[in-house]
Parts: structure tokens; sequence; C-alpha cells
């Protein structure tokens, strides 16, 4: 069909011919989708029948339409509906389908709704939603500012429930531990956020806890790792973090029997902190000399040479390596495959830097629970693109108490159990 567009490319209706044509496709595809998703469906079940031969699962025409808010604006979807009339034996209850691609509650994508807290982090105030978004969208459909500020209460209630949740059916075998400095609303100029993430015994990661902390302080770390030994939190098997020694004290009280592992790329950094420009490129090339050794017995050796080589000249940058000299290689007692991962605290830094980066000091109003819901609401939706760790099977066996050695498997659970 033919569109009248004005020598600036605008419909008469005021819109981009380029965004309608957007928004047309975003309106198409869906459908694409859904209809897809539900033949699938139903293929997948043609066989089954009642007594009387006749199909439980057939097609029976389309849902109401309904408004989704998409990054393309908002759209329209016309949902195909399916009955299925199988009853579950152990319930009786019916099993509908659930379409993975238009949940029943869904009338947001998930990108708007991390875009939302992003714009409440950035201090932009709930009346100033629907002026900022309408006209990028096209529409102001559910964001309205009681729209806005349900979700943010919302955001903190799931906050809080995420910080009461118990933690005895969960087993965090590693743990990355990090003080994470936001400039979003925290009461205090030198508060941070204290964030644990964890490998589960099936490799998969997890935020673990989240909470506001003084300067990384002992005291701050000892009152978040109690409060997850409270909730029923086992000792993890290693820690990995950088070297403020708050973290590590509080580790030590709370849970003794964890090891200890330093960030490689937090300690580089502060390596070359400590020397001339000149002198860092060498010496970078030496440090990671000893964090890709093959081994820990080759790892010591380059630890030998990066003294001999700076040592006269920069002992401070040398001692800031010496000094954790037993904790640096503590992942060669691990499985290889998981080196990778506990070499860096990097599942936590990659997972705030956009979040750090998008934020900025506000003098508008707001609650520090507020804030920190907004900042919990990003770290849930980056979670869910997590990756398990590598030879997530080899997790399991060190919770066991699995030996290795240069990262291989030498001695087995039942092994040490005898």
């Amino acid at each position: 069909m033919l569109t009248v567009v004005t020598e600036d490319g605008s419909t008469p209706s005021g819109s981009s011919l380029l965004d309608e044509i957007g928004r047309e496709g975003a309106r198409r595809m869906p459908a694409v989708a859904l209809e897809a998703e539900v033949n699938a469906y139903i293929a997948d079940l043609v066989d089954e029948r009642d007594d009387k031969g006749r199909r439980l699962v057939v097609r029976n025409g389309y849902h109401q339409p309904r408004q989704v808010i998409t990054a393309a604006g908002v759209v329209e979807v016309k949902a195909p509906r399916v009955n299925d009339n199988r009853v579950d034996e152990a319930t009786g209850e019916r099993q509908p389908l659930s379409s993975a691609n238009l949940p029943p509650w869904c009338r947001k994508s998930p990108k708007i709704s991390e875009v939302l807290p992003l714009l409440c982090l950035h201090g932009l105030s709930s009346g100033d939603f629907v002026p900022a978004l309408e006209q990028f969208l096209g529409s102001s459909a559910g964001l309205s500012a009681a729209t806005v500020t349900r979700l943010t209460t919302q955001w903190q209630a799931d906050h809080a429930a995420f910080t009461d949740r118990d933690l005895a059916e969960v087993d965090y075998v590693y743990v990355w531990a990090d003080g994470i400095h936001l400039n979003v609303r925290l009461e205090e100029a030198k508060a941070c956020v204290l964030v644990l993430i964890g490998v589960r015994a099936d490799g998969s990661e997890e935020l673990v806890a989240f909470k506001d902390g003084y300067r990384e302080s002992a005291e701050s770390w000892a009152d978040l790792l109690r409060d997850c030994a409270r909730r029923g939190m086992r000792a993890p098997v290693l820690a990995v973090g950088d070297g403020a020694l708050g973290f590590w004290k509080a580790l030590a009280e709370v849970f003794p029997t964890t090891r200890e592992r330093r960030c490689w790329v937090q300690k580089t950094a502060s390596v070359l902190d400590a020397m001339p420009k000149s002198a860092q490129p060498g010496a970078k090339k030496a440090v990671q000399d000893i964090y890709n050794a093959e081994d820990r017995d080759r790892a010591a050796q380059a630890i030998k040479t990066f003294v001999q080589l700076y040592g006269a000249k920069f002992p401070k940058a040398v001692k800031k390596i010496t000094d954790d000299r037993d904790q640096l290689p503590a992942f060669y007692d691990f499985p290889a495959e998981h080196w990778i991962h506990l070499r860096t605290t990097n599942p936590i830094e990659s997972t705030f830097s956009t979040v750090r980066l998008r934020t900025k000091v506000t003098r508008g109003a707001g609650s520090r629970t507020a804030a920190l819901a907004m900042v919990f609401k990003l770290v849930e939706s980056a979670q869910q693109r997590w990756r398990a760790v590598n030879a997530p099977h080899l997790v399991d066996l060190v919770r066991a108490g699995a030996r290795f050695e240069r990262g291989r498997l030498v001695e087995r659970p039942e092994a040490v159990a005898a």
C-alpha cells in the first residue's frame, strides 16, 4: 500500500516512514513466531486422543489482541488460542499451552524492563517517563507515572525477598567477591555495593548476595557473610576476590575453611600502578607469564624471574606479588577447565561494567532502598544470560573433595571417603 511521505521523510501522522516500517515488521514477526510455536505444539501432540478417538489438542481461534511495549515501539499482538483437553493424572488439572514467546502476563519486552530502572538511576522522575518515551516508542501505554511507581515498589519487594531467601538448599562451590562503586543515590559518599556471585554444584552461575557497605570494610563484608551463613549457606571451597583486606579478614572469620584466591586482573593493575609507564609493558608480560604458566611449579619459577627482573628497582611492585605468592596460584589445585574462571573476578566486573557506565550522581529525590532495588533488577536481568562454567560436571567433584594436580583429576571422591 502506498503511503504519502513529506520531504523530511515523515508521514501525515508525524512519524518517520522508517519507524512505521519498523513497527509493522515488529507487529508481523511476533505473529509468525506465535503461529509457528502453536503449530509445533499441536504437531507434537497430534496422537493425544480421548476414548472416542478425538484429538485432545486443537486450534481454537485467537485470543483478544494485546498491546505489548517493545524496543521497536508499541505493537498489537494477536496470539493463537489452543484447546488443550489433556489432564494431569497427578493433580487432575488441565495442561494449557504456556507460550515461551508471549507469556500471559507479558506487556513489556525484557529490554524495556531493563531500560526503566536505568532511567530511574539517571534521575528521571516517574512523571517524566511518558514525555521521554512516548515520542520514541510511539505510545505512552503502560508507561504512566503510576505504572512506574508500582514497578519501583515491586522491585523493592523482589530485592527484599532475594535478601531474605533460604540458602540451605543451595550449594555454592566457588564464589567471586567484589565491592562495586556505583554513584547511584547511596546515602554515604564512600558507600559501595558488596556483591557475591557463586557457582552451584551443577556449574551454573548465580547471584548470591547483594548489599551496600562502607568502603569494603571488614565489618561490612562480615555482616554480609554472617547473614548468608545465618540463612544456611555452606562454606564455599574457594573464594576469588581482589586484594582488599576487608573481605579476606571477614572470610577467615565466617568461613575459615574456604580457600583464598586473588584476582589476577586487579593484581596486575595494582602492580603496574607502582611502576613508571616505561616499565609497565615488560612488567605486564612478566606478570602474564606467572598466571598463564602450565602448573604451580612453573608459576613459582615465573615469580622468581619477576623478582630478579624488578626487585631492585621496584620493590613495592614486587612485594604486591610476593606477599600473595600462596594465594595467587591457588587455582592450579582445581580442574584445568575452571582455571579461566578462577583467575579473575570477571563475572562480577563484566556484569557491572555496563551498569557503572550508565549511572551517574543525581540530585533528585530517591532512597537508598529504591536505588539498590533498581540495580538489583539490572543484575537479575543480566543473570539470565550468564553461562555455566566449563566442564560443569567437575564442580561436584571439587565439592566432594577430589584432588587435582596440574588441573587433572588424580583422586576420585570415593577414594577420599575411604
